[in-house]
């Protein structure tokens, strides 16, 4: 017996809620998290399986081309009315502090940021980028880290004005479990309530007719490997009703644009999306939206604008290593018939490269106070690595032989594992061999605290006494793990100098202030403007709204949100 990924069980159908009188989960519905701690041991080893389970079977696992069996999809015709307001918003589902604040911006009737002379209406339409949950998918997961909070934001529709309608992109980490949880919560077969906004897809991508002769056209690329037939027959069946002067505004996982100034072949799948289905209708592609990097950048060319905007509540990524200028698609490709290379400037960012460069050296306080499990397992690490030199040390007043098999084994193990952190890319690839340098000053760093810690263990009293691995954990451990913590801090302040582990050095810190989403708007003369809306700070502390309206957040926060634009002015298209 089939079962169908969309359908959802009685008891799991969105129920109405009455409005809690605080904060227990209990009455919520839900459990708000903390920020994840992207460097827990037990994280990093589960989020690398299923990074490796997704490489080795992602195929075997890949629900897009058995989504045309859920029948046919119907028309998402938004066109009609002479504007339309559209909000975005990507890589939202991390700690609660950053989540709700920016959905209750995204909730709230009208905003007015500071810079902007006028209120900018909440959009009609909302559109989740990819990433909607961390670390990895489940219905519980999107339940207590994206769908609770939104909810909480926008408990029902509106009372005034028509129902927001919702559209979602899946990211990396929505396709950990190969799309089961998305395709439940997001492409149901009949339309559901995610909070006050409903969803309409019925696959994975999408794609929405807009006022104007604008498109909005949603790529479900699975993680970049490639675009499945029956998304291409799709949009090619899309592509006939496309025309000549028409716009269109492509929403992908990942801004490929970026990252292909690395890795060459990274952009490949978007450009043949754009020569092979959308190139054929004339119309011109006049904005690419996508998340995966957790901050906001903008690129601009002559012939569209490339803007990255992944501040929905994971954690920061920095700006200051963003390239000035970029090639897309790379001049270097493998594709014989890529498109016309053509180059673009960085023309904003959110945080400003002065306020990325500062969050560099919070490392120090935030990478032990964010990852409390890592610090522990450090210091188990040296611990072991402390034992293991004291052993060698005392066996060498009876035998010449310093380096023993437990010594040796714990050097081959922190070398190795140091190098590994340093993700040295395959032999060909540019820039390889700093990695490989980096990584073993790195694990070299890490014996010499050994040896010195060794020493200071050796001649204290403490070496002495009986019980040793419990005197040596209860005492040593706690110790040698805040050093080497900060050791490891060190470290990624340097590597992220040359480029190199630049995103450990913001995912250990788990910071959830800079967050961002974009307010767009098609008006009554066709123009496309873009309202780039930036939190530099998020609340951290909330009460209950028990006696406010239906239709108002439950939540409320302790302090005034104060968004601002990320760029001196709207962008205009």
């Amino acid at each position: 017996m089939s079962v169908d990924p969309t359908e959802v069980p009685a008891e799991a159908q969105p129920r109405i809620r009455p409005r809690p009188a605080s904060l227990d989960p209990r009455e919520l519905g839900f459990t708000p998290q903390p920020p994840v701690p992207w460097l827990a041991p037990l994280l990093l080893i589960n989020a690398g399986l299923r990074t490796l389970l997704a490489f080795l079977f992602g195929a075997y696992l890949d629900k897009r081309e058995l989504q045309i069996a859920l029948g046919p999809v119907p028309d998402h015709d938004h066109s009609a009315g002479d504007e339309l307001w559209l909000d975005y918003v990507a890589d939202l589902g991390d700690g609660f502090d950053s989540t709700y604040s920016i959905a209750y911006l995204l909730a709230q009737p009208q905003l007015q940021p500071d810079g902007v002379d006028r209120p900018l209406p909440r959009g009609q339409l909302l559109v989740m980028g990819g990433d909607q949950v961390y670390p990895t998918a489940s219905g519980e997961a999107y339940e207590n880290r994206s769908k609770g909070p939104y909810e909480a934001a926008m408990p029902v529709a509106p009372r005034e004005g028509p129902q927001p309608t919702l559209f979602a992109v899946p990211g990396n980490h929505d396709w950990y479990d190969g799309l089961t949880a998305f395709l439940r919560l997001f492409a149901r077969k009949r339309n559901a309530e995610f909070g006050g906004w409903r969803t309409e897809q019925r696959r994975s991508y999408f794609a929405v007719k807009l006022p104007h002769g604008w498109w909005l056209l949603g790529l479900d690329e699975q993680a970049g490997s490639y675009i499945d037939d029956p998304q291409l027959e799709y949009f090619q069946e899309i592509a006939t009703r496309i025309h000549p002067d028409d716009r269109i505004i492509l929403a992908v996982p990942a801004p490929t644009w970026v990252k292909a100034a690395d890795r060459p072949g990274a952009y490949d799948s978007v450009d043949y999306f754009v020569r092979k289905v959308l190139a054929p209708t004339g119309a011109q592609v006049r904005l690419m939206l996508s998340g995966d990097l957790h901050h906001y950048a903008r690129y601009s060319g002559e012939d569209r604008e490339l803007i990255t905007c992944g501040g929905g509540g994971a954690y920061l990524v920095a700006t200051h290593r963003l390239p000035e200028t970029i090639t897309v698609p790379p001049r270097d490709t493998l594709v014989r018939h890529a498109s016309k290379p053509r180059d673009y400037a960085i023309k904003g960012r959110f945080p400003t490269v002065k306020e990325s460069r500062a969050y560099t050296w919070s490392i120090f306080w935030r990478l032990p106070h964010r990852n409390p499990g890592f610090a522990t397992f450090i210091g188990i690490i040296h611990t072991m690595l402390m034992l293991t030199m004291s052993g060698a040390v005392r066996g060498e007043e009876q035998s010449p032989q310093l380096l023993t098999l437990p010594l040796g084994l714990m050097l081959v193990f922190i070398l190795g594992a140091t190098i590994a952190f340093s993700k040295p890319p395959k032999i060909g690839l540019r820039g390889y061999a700093k990695h490989w340098l980096i990584g073993i000053a790195h694990g070299l760093a890490h014996v010499a605290l050994g040896a010195l810690g060794t020493w200071a263990w050796l001649a204290s009293p403490l070496s002495g006494w009986e019980w040793q691995v419990v005197t040596a954990a209860v005492i040593y451990g706690p110790v040698a793990g805040f050093l080497g913590t900060e050791l490891l801090a060190l470290y990624l302040v340097i590597a992220g100098f040359f480029t190199v582990n630049v995103n450990e050095l913001f995912a250990g810190q788990s910071i959830d202030d800079s967050k961002s989403f974009l307010r767009l708007h098609i008006g009554r003369d066709g123009t496309l403007t873009v309202y780039p809306i930036a939190l530099r700070k998020v609340n951290r502390r909330w009460s209950a709204a028990p006696d406010a309206p239906e239709d108002s957040p439950w939540i409320e926060p302790g302090t005034p949100l104060r968004p601002h634009l990320a760029e001196e002015s709207p962008i205009t298209i």
